[in-house]
């Protein structure tokens, strides 16, 4: 098999995002292969760990994958603070006489976006909701090499690693199987507060889970990297609550179009045509525009939000949402059927490295100070009593179930087959006997030695 029949047989998806299938990222051919391991935002810590203690296997790996793509440059970009990580990393490239390239991002969010890394690496802008191929380039995760690295070992995707940080007796790093349930991975880390919410991923961007039903039925999947514990009544949660209602009577009454989210907003600096202070500007009468072309004249931007938070979490001096606001207007456009257009062509402003939004000022004003640089140095094993695999853990169809209630199953044997179209396989994750398969995944007992 040739290495994307690899990838996709051992079910990779991107570790540290969204999970978009890595034997599609992977079949085309390109100039540059980005590996990305700047840890995009604050109080992650896994793919600091990961460039420590598994170097070698990273730097061995890219010139495999950047071979495949027929790329012609390969480059491991990270935090230049990382300086541990640089160390174990250039160490890595004399012994294995590699040609990877060490690149060192400022520090500064969100420099772990796709984009925003492809412009800093390569000095060019990816097109208005276009693709890294579409300038010559492809990005995976540092997760993700050592994933494939693992696959051309003959081992498909069964285990995570991930932190957990916050309201907790120790910062950890956790090794578990996938679908460890979340609460477990919390109680490894003891939690200091039983009245407590989580945010899987980070502050910025992390699916928040305040509920305590859904908290008992979450996972880790492949692409959890982190879990944050914190107080229910903290600022992150009563911001993300507020109703759209409320938000549209903010933006009428209290934007003074200083236009700081515009001038900070990661894709402006990129080129990309979105004004959020326009946005804003208009929105209390969204509701009122019926003429679809007017609709786009007037909030047609916000197509192009790539929903990193710099404009509500940061840049806003009177605490506004225009995050939430780009959010709506898209599921708007979906509703309305209007197609925004795309610009083929983007240039960096004059000034894109001269408006960053410093990492440490954002963590004081996120209200995460007490919890910051926390830097956990062990990695614990944790093997649960039962796991439960989501057939959905990407972006694409639901794998499909191969495996029926009272099979035993081995570590690393398919449970549910990639379906036909966009889709992945499905591995188990332990040594054991299904419990149950549901619509919505499978359980599995564990059998432990």
């Amino acid at each position: 098999m040739n290495l994307v029949e690899i990838v996709k047989a051992a079910g990779i998806v991107g570790a540290g995002g969204a999970g978009f299938p890595t034997h599609v990222k992977l079949n085309t051919k390109v100039q540059c292969f980005i590996v990305n391991a700047a840890e995009c935002e604050p109080l992650i810590e896994t793919d600091k760990y990961l460039c420590r203690t598994q170097a070698e296997r990273i730097i061995r790996t890219i010139p495999v994958i950047a071979d495949a793509l027929g790329a012609s440059r390969s480059v491991i970009a990270l935090k230049a603070k990382y300086e541990e990580e640089i160390a174990a990393l250039e160490a890595a490239v004399k012994k294995t006489g590699s040609h990877v390239e060490i690149f060192g991002l400022g520090y500064f969010y969100p420099a772990g976006d796709e984009q925003t890394l492809i412009q800093q690496v390569t000095g060019q802008c990816v097109p208005e909701r276009g693709l890294p191929s579409d300038v010559g380039c492809v990005v995976d995760n540092v997760g993700t090499v050592l994933n494939i690295a693992d696959a051309l070992e003959g081992r498909p995707v069964t285990d995570k690693y991930l932190s957990v940080v916050g309201e907790v007796q120790r910062t950890l790093l956790l090794h578990v199987p996938v679908g460890t349930p979340v609460l477990e991975c919390v109680k490894a880390a003891g939690p200091l507060i039983e009245d407590y919410a989580l945010i899987l991923g980070g502050p910025m961007m992390g699916k928040q889970l305040t509920d305590r039903s859904a908290m008992e039925q979450a996972v880790v999947t492949k692409t959890t990297g982190n879990i944050m514990v914190l107080p229910k009544e903290h600022y992150l949660f009563r911001k993300a609550a507020l109703p759209m209602d409320t938000i549209r009577r903010q933006t009428r009454s209290a934007c003074i179009q200083c236009r700081m989210c515009t001038d900070l907003c990661p894709r402006y600096l990129i080129g990309h045509q979105i004004r959020p202070n326009l946005i804003m500007r208009g929105f209390w009468r969204e509701q009122s525009v019926t003429d679809n072309e007017e609709y786009l004249a007037m909030f047609g931007d916000a197509a192009n939000c790539c929903s990193c938070g710099v404009c509500e979490m940061f840049a806003c001096p009177m605490g506004l949402s225009p995050r939430k606001v780009n959010d709506y207007l898209k599921g708007e456009f979906r509703r309305r059927g209007i197609q925004v257009p795309k610009n083929p062509k983007a240039e960096a402003r004059a000034f894109v490295d001269d408006r960053k939004t410093p990492t440490n000022r954002l963590v004081s004003r996120l209200d995460l100070n007490k919890y910051y640089g926390k830097h956990p140095k062990e990695c614990v094993e944790l093997v649960p009593d039962a796991v439960f695999l989501p057939f959905s853990q990407h972006i694409g169809k639901p794998s499909v179930a191969v495996k029926q209630a009272g099979e035993t199953v081995g570590k690393g044997e398919l449970l549910a087959a990639a379906a036909e179209g966009l889709s992945v396989n499905l591995h188990s994750s332990v040594d054991g006997v299904v419990e149950e398969v549901t619509d919505k995944g499978v359980r599995i007992r564990c059998r432990k030695e």
